[in-house]
């Protein structure tokens, strides 16, 4: 993988990005994203922002600058647009490693869903680009990085945070629930922090856009999957609201409610809906959590009521 990128790597003495100039691109981006976008503000992202439809992108379009994290098919850099100076994550990932995995089509299936959404809680996907061996993804930049290492650095989060960040995650989900996208891989380390410590989901490996019929296939992270997938029965978008209940306890005690010594008693913990809250969760946040935990997805409290549940109302009031 080194060798492979040298290339990269070689550019990234030239490339002084100062924290100034990510935040100013965390700020554009910021702006960018938001659900109200004036036709001002659409114009201009237009004139700065790298956009698939625009042109056809290459390596030699961006001055690359530090790495920001490393995943499974490759790696993600810290980027500028030459002519811009937009501020981008630049994810690079390998063909002969998508090949053999064979998740090619899981890949294609991702660009096309994440570059159609527009929201202020999602990660946005520019554009991409190929050559022969590599495929690059052009990202919006998360200048504080995943909120799966701010977890573990703050081992839990004080109700005001978790809340402020569980509201912020049902709204994005309910949206991509009206463009028939199910996530089904709501976890602490698909998501990420920008400048202004706002919440970005930011992978859709596992989505799905499903407008007619229920889905059948087992995906997403063990101590996340609802009662459904597990034993099997068709599921849809409901998934995301347990999943979005497993993170709001994992935000508030540490860990995730069904976690177990095994495979096996995760899973009949999650079947049984077998759960137990530590004594600093106060009784709004279990009543919340309660409502989301419900082993029948129909009876599942909806996602636009997540806003008004009087746990979110009391830390997130304005």
């Amino acid at each position: 993988m080194t060798t492979d990128l040298q290339d990269v790597t070689n550019k990234m003495a030239a490339a002084k990005v100062t924290d100034a100039e990510a935040k100013a691109g965390d700020a554009s981006a910021k702006a960018a994203t938001g659900a109200a976008e004036t036709k001002e503000n659409a114009r201009e992202n237009k004139e700065q922002k790298p956009t698939a439809g625009q042109r056809q992108w290459s390596l030699n379009d961006f001055d690359i600058g530090k790495p920001l994290g490393n995943g499974k098919f490759g790696k993600v850099y810290l980027a500028r647009e030459k002519k811009s100076h937009f501020i981008v994550a630049l994810k690079v990932l390998f063909k002969n490693q998508l090949t053999k995995a064979g998740v090619e089509h899981q890949l294609r299936r991702e660009i096309e869903i994440q570059a159609h959404l527009r929201h202020g809680n999602i990660l946005r996907l520019y554009g991409y680009f190929f050559d022969q061996t590599r495929i690059y993804l052009i990202l919006e930049f998360a200048a504080k990085g995943e909120l799966y290492k701010e977890l573990q650095k703050c081992g839990k989060f004080d109700e005001k945070r978790a809340a402020k960040y569980i509201r912020s995650l049902a709204g994005a989900l309910h949206y991509c629930h009206t463009k028939h996208v199910i996530h089904r891989d709501i976890k602490p380390e698909n998501l990420l922090l920008d400048l202004k410590g706002d919440l970005k989901i930011a992978d859709f490996g596992w989505s799905v856009h499903a407008p007619h019929k229920r889905r059948t296939t087992l995906c997403g992270t063990l101590d996340y999957l609802p009662p459904e997938m597990i034993e099997g029965k068709p599921h849809d978008e409901a998934v995301d609201v347990w999943s979005l209940g497993v993170l709001c306890y994992e935000f508030l005690v540490g860990s995730p409610p069904f976690e177990a010594t095994g495979h096996h008693e995760t899973y009949k913990k999650i079947t049984k809906v077998d759960l137990s809250f530590p004594k600093h969760v106060s009784e709004g946040a279990r009543d919340l959590i309660s409502k989301l935990l419900v082993k029948d997805p129909a009876t599942r409290l909806p996602l636009t009521e997540v806003e008004n549940h009087p746990w979110i109302q009391l830390h997130c009031s304005e």
